[in-house]
């Protein structure tokens, strides 16, 4: 039998070998994608390995890489999720628990976020019945500042939830102090800045609890997944109960009586000996992953170093590729940041004499992929314009983002001569249209 699954997976390492043969790339013809997956025949072997041990449910892999995750990122806790978003969700509503004494959020409450991101870091935020409180970023970084959370702190708020942004690190060192200072919660949304350090820490280090994507645009994939992290046990422990339906119970998918007591609680106002695998102690939901897509995010994992310094070399190669050219702003790291970059974002000049619109025509013409800065100003956006939500200054910035911003791609999939495409055709319309 073991001499049959080797040589099942030595046909597939035979079939990624073909299916990746002669893919040249083909200026105006090969798609340059924004973002992707950066898969290899390892990858393909690790979900053909996992559906051949049929680890359908969570399992080994699942738990194994929760805790490289956890030791990588410097937690002491990592659990796994079916996708970013749902990490998001987890995070801020385990800040809700009735664990959490006094100090727990509740409907109502202000939470600080950024007006320019994407609606997944807000969302949780309108889904516990809670106010956003949106604030301003700045063009070239397009991140917030410490200083404008500062300014945005009222009498009902209780929380900070902001992302980095595409790689590029907010000042999370002084927000996390800011909070601390003001007894505040603060969510770290990392699912672009896998890699990221700042005042030399990684990003998703300085929240109370911190999030990641694993969907496929990101810095790690696992087709879909998402991971929420903290070194709070007892934060832990909730955001454990919620994904996995509410239950108190923490028994792993297959095992029976961790706690030594499992006939032998008496919780809520259930009769003694109530079975505590079936004891509920929030009202959870079921946002839990796989062994299947673990069992590729650990393939993954092992490459994030190569990844990291990929993402950063793309974007390098951009910057001065582009540097000069008039019209165009170009991306800044934060002061005293390092990023792991998760697209190259260029803004429009107001003035400048062609739009951003017919720049991205261009592009996507040429098969250059292009994106918005996500959701612009979240405002103006459909699904929030009647939510409540209160705006600390003004949103110029966010506006601006919303009419004259777009990124392309530094993912490692990429090549220096997809690269230096990019730069040609920018280079070619600004020259043909300025």
């Amino acid at each position: 039998m073991r001499g049959e699954k080797a040589f099942i997976l030595d046909e597939v390492r035979r079939y990624h070998k073909e299916q990746e043969a002669g893919k040249d790339f083909v200026p105006g013809v090969t798609e340059i994608w924004p973002s992707g997956a950066t898969l290899d025949a390892e990858d393909r072997v690790a979900l053909v390995e996992a559906a051949l041990e049929m680890r359908i449910a969570a399992g080994p892999s699942s738990r194994r890489f929760e805790s490289l995750f956890a030791r990588r990122l410097g937690r002491r806790k990592a659990h796994l999720t079916n996708s970013g978003s749902s990490a998001n969700l987890l995070a801020l509503t385990a800040l809700t628990s009735h664990t959490l004494g006094e100090r727990r959020l509740k409907p109502g409450d202000e939470v600080i976020t950024v007006a320019a991101g994407f609606p997944t870091t807000v969302n949780p935020i309108v889904q516990n019945g809670m106010v956003p409180v949106f604030i301003d970023v700045e063009l070239g970084t397009y991140n917030t500042t410490a200083e404008r959370v500062a300014r945005a702190i009222g009498p009902k708020t209780r929380a900070v939830m902001i992302a980095h942004a595409l790689g590029n690190p907010f000042e999370a060192e002084e927000v996390a102090q800011l909070a601390e200072e003001h007894g505040l919660f603060f969510v770290e949304d990392n699912c672009d800045a896998v890699g990221t350090t700042y005042n030399g820490k990684v990003t998703g280090t300085f929240g109370d609890v911190t999030t990641v994507s694993f969907y496929p645009a990101h810095h790690l994939t696992m087709g879909e997944g998402g991971c929420v992290l903290t070194s709070d046990l007892k934060l832990a422990r909730v955001v454990e109960s919620l994904r996995d339906w509410g239950r108190d119970c923490w028994c792993e998918p297959g095992r029976n009586n961790t706690c030594l007591k499992r006939f032998d609680y008496r919780l809520g106002n259930l009769p003694h000996g109530y079975d505590h695998k079936y004891i509920f102690s929030h009202v959870g939901y079921n946002l839990k992953a796989t062994d299947l897509q673990a069992s590729l995010g650990l393939s993954q994992l092992a490459r994030l170093d190569e990844f990291t310094a990929a993402r950063k070399r793309n974007w390098r190669r951009l910057r001065e590729g582009l540097d000069g050219v008039p019209h165009l702003l170009l991306p800044e790291a934060t002061r005293n940041s390092d990023p792991s970059w998760f697209g190259f974002v260029l803004t429009v000049d107001p003035d400048a004499p062609f739009r951003r619109a017919e720049l991205v025509d261009f592009l996507e013409s040429r098969k250059i992929g292009t994106r918005r800065l996500f959701a612009g100003n979240l405002t103006r956006q459909p699904a929030y314009v009647d939510q409540p939500h209160r705006v600390v200054g003004d949103l110029t910035n966010s506006d601006l983002i919303t009419e004259h911003t777009f990124w392309v791609g530094v993912y490692p999939g990429l090549t220096d001569e997809m690269l230096d495409y990019v730069v040609a055709s920018i280079k070619e319309f600004v020259g043909a249209n300025g």
